[in-house]
């Protein structure tokens, strides 16, 4: 997911929330993530196997080896930390090109290879990512509150950090509203993560059942053949499916990421047929690249 807002709109508190609504750890992944950690020493000997998703969050001066993995022998790095858990990288345009793009790989297979002259190690690195930026350096294009002071060169030169192919991995673009007086002195209760996590948890159990034959428990691990296979919208939804993949250019991987959005949204609301507007919630968290690499 790629959060795009101006200073205060929210992204890092979003982010940082992300764990308590996410599904609870089955025994399998604590066991993963405790070895990981206990690896890399975060894990001391007798402290028991772990309870709660990790949340890691590097600065964007991290280099290639912290984040994807590495040194003489050949350790995890932090995307092998979040494995089952949550990457968060603010300030994304900030991190160097080369770590960036080191996250191609990890993110399509799930795994990372590090080789070095006297090691070599495959790692997990299931993780979801989850990157904020601002639209530009100041922060302000678009803003309704302040003036941007970016000259048009430098908003492309900024933008132009984050590649075509890293973008196209990226699920969801969500653009953050700034948030007005009116919403902060709102007394209007929002909905818990307790509540919202036991949608999430309902929609787990719904994929697991679907995919027991499978070998996968969900719709992220979905392979294209699988899509064609489970992700099969209603007529309305193929036409509008359609449309956007030629009106927006999507490429085949964006398509299968899309379908694979529209069946989770249809998992939350209960694992009926995904319809039209499934597919229409879908579609809209791939347009705001669009916006702000289209231009």
């Amino acid at each position: 997911m790629l959060l795009v807002g101006t200073p205060g709109s929210g992204k890092t508190m979003l982010a940082k929330s992300m764990p308590s609504i996410l599904p609870e750890l089955t025994f399998k992944e604590a066991l993963e993530i405790t070895k990981i950690q206990s690896i890399t020493g975060i894990m001391e000997a007798g402290e028991g196997i772990a309870a709660e998703r990790p949340f890691r969050s590097p600065h964007h001066s991290a280099s290639t080896a912290a984040l994807v993995g590495g040194g003489q022998k050949a350790m995890p790095g932090e995307i092998s930390l979040a494995h089952y858990g949550v990457l968060f990288l603010d300030e994304f345009p900030e991190f160097s090109k080369d770590v960036l793009e080191s996250l191609r790989q990890p993110l399509e297979d799930g795994v990372v290879t590090i080789t070095r002259a006297s090691a070599k190690a495959t790692y997990p690195a299931d993780f979801m990512l989850i990157a904020a930026m601002n639209p530009c350096p100041c922060g302000y294009y678009g803003s309704r509150m302040q003036e941007c002071r970016c000259k048009p060169y430098e908003i492309a030169k900024y933008r132009n950090r984050i590649s075509g192919p890293l973008l196209d991995r990226l699920d969801m673009h969500v653009e953050m509203a700034e948030v007005g007086y009116s919403d902060i002195t709102s007394n209007k209760p929002g909905e818990s993560s307790a509540a919202i996590r036991e949608r999430v948890d309902e929609a787990r159990r719904i994929q697991r059942e679907r995919y027991k034959k499978d070998g996968i428990i969900c719709n992220a691990q979905l392979s294209a053949r699988m899509v064609k296979k489970y992700c099969i919208p209603d007529e309305d939804g193929q036409r509008l499916m359609r449309q956007a993949y030629e009106r927006l250019n999507l490429s085949a991987r964006a398509y299968n990421r899309v379908m694979k959005v529209a069946r989770t949204i249809a998992d939350l609301s209960g694992g009926g047929d995904m319809t039209y507007e499934h597919i229409a919630e879908a579609i809209q968290y791939r347009t705001v690249d669009k916006k702000y690499w289209g231009e």
